[in-house]
């Protein structure tokens, strides 16, 4: 049986983006958080675009780290018509992207690790969307409260047999 994967959804549940409610303190470390399928910028940043767009938000600019991305994407991207300008940086927090959105206002998201597992990925999108968030969550803190930790790495033991 072969199931098509709807875009903007994993594991049958739409959690690609979630922005911080209304009446959110501005002082938080972040304004919500993004969890892309890949690290592959040109694949993820137009279906972002798009996901921003249904929420009324007009994405003109985004940048990120350089390092936490497999690769850089060209430097204007056209999307859904128009064209959106992107750059990378070594100096910006991996966990980080930021958007210049319509009225000039700067957005920075919390990225999830593509590699969270569902659970993780659900709470940290909650997480970061709350109005509670305190000012001192920094990206690394949020995603160790949502349970994001690195997959243990299997190495098969030499000379022992399964059984």
């Amino acid at each position: 049986m072969t199931m098509k994967r709807t875009a903007g959804f994993r594991n049958g549940i739409d959690v690609r983006v979630r922005l911080r409610r209304e009446g959110a303190s501005a002082d938080v470390a972040f304004d919500g958080a993004w969890w892309p399928r890949s690290r592959l910028l040109d694949v993820e940043l137009p279906e972002l675009v798009a996901a921003l767009e249904k929420l009324g938000i007009r994405v003109h600019r985004f940048t990120y780290a350089v390092e936490a991305w497999d690769e850089a994407p060209a430097r204007k991207l056209a999307v859904a018509g128009r064209t959106v300008r992107t750059g990378g940086f070594r100096s910006m927090n991996p966990q980080l992207v930021s958007l210049t959105v319509d009225d000039e206002r700067r957005l920075d998201l919390l990225v999830v690790p593509p590699e969270a597992d569902a659970l993780t990925g659900v709470r940290a999108l909650r997480f970061a969307s709350l109005r509670e968030v305190l000012p001192s969550a920094s990206p690394q803190r949020a995603l160790a409260a949502a349970g994001a930790h690195p997959r243990p790495e299997v190495v098969p033991l030499a000379g022992v047999r399964a059984g």
